[in-house]
């Protein structure tokens, strides 16, 4: 069973609030979507960054881990500088890299987005939230699961070497798993497979087991 783990500070599901006040980006008309790199609904900023295809399949650790379709999965993540839209004050009013997909007929999710920075004091990881159907997933009281996922340090390094990705390397170098808060318990679980290159981009994949 992928292991809960916290939301964190930025989670835009409707359980806390900037400056503006609560933020429920899941309201938002457009955030199903399978491409999560622009803003929708009139905010127009893009985020740039080494492409990612990012897969999730669901199964149920209760039933031999057959696959859950027709769950909700809302993803989010940091911006090759490390910033979170609706929070970080220089893209406060943007909501990119945040999006919701309904899993398939085998239990998968797919996120186009990009290789996430590296902030200092976390690993490199992506949030998702899991909602037993799309009608659900409105507010972050009907989650039925939290939890991150990582990536390969070797990944990590090849991308933090372009200039697009600024401070993330020394952010990396001055923490590791086992000093990571969420990731010092273990990662096992939550590490994703990877595939491709700096050039090309990655594409990812992690298989999450939960208890429906």
């Amino acid at each position: 069973m992928i292991p809960e783990e916290t939301a964190g500070p930025y989670p835009g599901d409707g359980s806390n609030s900037n400056s503006n006040g609560v933020v429920n980006v899941l309201s938002l008309s457009g955030i199903v979507r399978s491409d999560i790199r622009s803003s929708i609904a009139g905010a127009s900023g893009v985020a740039s960054g080494v492409p990612l295809t990012m897969t999730l399949q669901l199964q149920n650790t209760s039933s031999s881990c057959t696959a859950l379709s027709g769950y909700a999965v809302y993803l989010w993540h940091c911006n090759a500088a490390g910033l979170y839209s609706l929070y970080s004050t220089a893209i406060i009013n943007e909501n990119y890299l945040r999006g919701v997909q309904v899993t398939d007929s085998s239990g998968r999710v797919s996120f186009t987005t990009i290789v996430p920075g590296c902030y200092s004091g976390r690993m490199p990881h992506i949030h998702f939230e899991i909602y037993r159907s799309l009608a659900s997933a409105s507010s972050a009281s009907n989650k039925i699961k939290t939890s991150q996922l990582t990536f390969p340090l070797a990944m990590c390094n090849s991308v933090y070497a372009l200039s697009a990705y600024s401070g993330s390397a020394s952010n990396l170098a001055a923490i590791s798993y086992a000093t990571d808060n969420v990731f010092s318990d273990g990662y096992s679980l939550q590490m994703a497979s990877v595939s491709g290159d700096v050039s090309n981009g990655y594409t990812a994949s992690l298989a999450v087991g939960i208890t429906p």
